[in-house]
């Protein structure tokens, strides 16, 4: 039954054999002749020959990449940069230009070259070993959970004159590579607000430093104050080019004075400028009243590190008692510097108060003091109080790493931030405030204003009129922004306005504006703002989008530390400290969604007091049970 069917296919295997022998290339081992070779037909021939292929021996072929085309910047060069100023004069368009003056803040700060050749050849002849263990020493917190955690005081006190003599120099080296460049980005960051905030024709060709250490704010001065308007490019100023003739040097610290004579001296172009240092500041050495218009008084990192409030107090009437017009004081934004900061300005302020009720004083060319910069205001500081939440008034100013500062911190981060403490005093009474509201219109309320003056205005039905005359003779432009219309700003006021006019009386505003004293809180619908405002208070202000597209894109492109413009849609709200209005200050009420919120600590805690628990019931039951086994037996 089966054997037919096996029968044919043991014959179509035989016969599939005999093909593939016949189409074999190779001689078989039972004929002693070559088999014949295949006959292809010509069309097969032809395409074998085109695309290069063999039977006998196949390989793929890879094509190499091409390379990028490298284009000339010769031909476009000029054209790429034109489009790249054209869009970034556009970005800078979109805000308001009071907006923009208030946000007139330098980026991260780089060490000009002249300071960078002149501290890497104090540390070429120094032990690096040595360098970097002093640095850890000297500005790293041992008491901290983090580690590599630097800071730039220098408080350090040693047992005896001897010893400290003997790490003077070391100490000097390690402060000029650690804490030099962070103390010179927020010298430098004050100094640059302080010429924006001042008229064109003010400058300054004297500085007197108290705790001037390596110089620190000698080298801000030079490049800070330049003859011509400086380069954007920091890196490459000049100190020849500077407007300063005359430094004087106090502090008592011999070590960081010797170190920042040397770098004084290894840099060679500085002009006939009398560079100085000495121990204390004596009478000679001070300016008379009339002369002290460019005269400035500095104190950078200087009053935390007095041992007693006494001595903060000598160093602030000294600087008062100079003559100098202008007076700087900076600190760290810690509880301790901050303190420091308004104790002295609440000193100065109390002393030009009393030179307007001295009778003598009455024929004094000038006579008062007022705050410049942060505050805006002359009244008591509203985040210095008695209580627990001590909260401070500080800023940040990021700095460029140089090749030093990495390799003396080991780190390999290019940037870091110093958070600082600041006042600016200048003599004479506060300037009358501003009633004017201009510059309030940028390219986003333009086009906006834009348009609404291309749709159609709704049609009056039954031949209504106006409800009155003035709203019938509002244009579309005056209609589409809520802010500038209650301040009764119009666009076409601030156009009419040179920039230099525009520019002199948006500084006169400046004086009452709210500054930022914390981040924004920037959401979807509004944006927080809490503010030291003109009355001496701390407000918290909303921004919404109703308030009009101009005025919340400001409020959005708004940081930390500038100055606000625009008054808000609904009266602000005032923060007091120590109190449940105040206890949220710079943060966002927690809601009562994330009160009771679990986290992974708390959930940790739990689940280990669950095992602890479960583990002592069981071997309450164990003891329970061997009890009642050796009772029973």
């Amino acid at each position: 039954m089966f054997a037919r069917p096996f029968l044919a296919s043991r014959h179509s295997l035989q016969c599939c054999h005999n093909a593939a022998r016949a189409f074999t290339s190779s001689p078989s081992t039972s004929s002693p002749q070559p088999n014949p070779p295949i006959e292809l037909d010509p069309s097969m021939r032809s395409l074998l020959k085109d695309v290069d292929l063999s039977l006998v021996n196949h390989k793929v072929r890879y094509q190499q990449p091409r390379e990028l085309e490298t284009i000339p910047l010769e031909e476009t060069g000029q054209e790429i940069s034109a489009s790249f100023e054209d869009f970034e004069e556009e970005k800078r368009e979109r805000k308001s230009p009071a907006a923009l003056f208030g946000s007139q803040r330098i980026g991260a700060v780089v060490l000009p070259l002249q300071l960078q050749s002149a501290i890497d050849l104090i540390i070429a002849n120094s032990d690096k070993t040595q360098l970097h263990s002093d640095a850890k020493r000297l500005f790293t917190d041992n008491d901290s959970a983090e580690q590599d955690v630097w800071e730039t005081q220098y408080d350090t006190k040693y047992r005896s004159r001897l010893q400290a003599a003997r790490h003077a120099e070391r100490d000097g080296t390690a402060f000029a590579s650690v804490a030099l460049p962070a103390h010179y980005s927020a010298i430098f960051s004050v100094f640059d607000h302080l010429k924006r905030r001042m008229e064109p024709g003010w400058g300054i060709d004297r500085v007197i430093d108290w705790g001037a250490a390596t110089g620190s704010g000698l080298w801000a001065a030079l490049y800070s104050f330049q003859k011509h308007s400086p380069a954007e490019d920091m890196q490459h100023m000049e100190a020849a080019n500077s407007t300063l003739e005359t430094y004087l040097g106090i502090d008592k610290r011999e070590g960081l004075v010797s170190i920042g004579r040397r770098l004084h001296k290894n840099v060679a172009e500085m002009g006939d400028r009398v560079v100085q240092w000495q121990k204390s500041f004596k009478n000679d050495d001070k300016v008379p009243r009339s002369e002290g218009q460019k005269t400035l008084a500095l104190s950078a990192f200087m009053l935390t590190s007095q041992p007693t409030p006494l001595a903060r107090k000598a160093i602030v009437m000294e600087m008062w008692e100079s003559g100098a017009h202008t007076i700087v004081l900076i600190d760290h934004n810690t509880p301790a510097g901050f303190g420091a900061i308004a104790e002295a300005r609440e000193l100065l302020l109390s002393m030009g108060r009393k030179e307007f009720e001295d009778p003598e004083a009455e024929a004094w060319p000038v006579r008062g003091a007022h705050v410049v910069a942060p505050c805006p205001h002359d009244r008591t500081c509203p985040l210095l109080g008695p209580g627990r939440v001590r909260l401070t008034c500080g800023f940040t100013q990021r700095i460029q790493r140089p090749s030093f500062l990495r390799l003396t911190k080991h780190s390999g981060v290019g940037h870091e931030d110093i958070e600082y403490s600041y006042v600016v005093i200048k003599r004479g009474p506060r300037p009358i405030s501003a009633t004017t509201s201009v510059g309030r219109v940028g390219d986003v309320g333009r086009r906006a204003a834009e348009k609404a003056e291309m749709t159609p205005t709704e049609l009056l039905l039954h031949e209504e009129e106006p409800n009155t005359p003035e709203d019938a003779a509002q244009s579309p432009l005056e209609l589409i922004a809520n802010d500038d219309r209650r301040i009764g700003f119009e666009e076409k006021q601030g156009d009419q306005q040179p920039p230099a006019d525009l520019e002199a009386t948006l500084r006169h505003e400046a004086y009452q504006w709210p500054r930022l004293v914390f981040p924004p809180m920037k959401k979807s619908g509004h944006i927080i703002l809490d503010s030291c405002t003109a009355e001496g208070k701390i407000m918290r202000m909303t921004i919404p989008k109703s308030q009009g597209k101009q005025a919340y894109y400001d409020a959005r492109k708004s940081t930390w530390g500038d100055i606000f413009p625009h008054p808000p849609k609904n009266p602000p709200q005032e923060r007091l400290l120590n109190s449940r209005k105040g206890s949220d200050i710079g943060k966002r009420k927690n809601s009562f969604k994330s009160r009771d919120r679990p986290t992974y600590d708390g959930l940790s805690e739990t689940i280990r007091e669950q095992r602890k628990k479960s583990r002592q019931g069981y071997s309450r039951v164990r003891e329970e049970q061997s009890t009642w086994r050796e009772d029973s037996e």
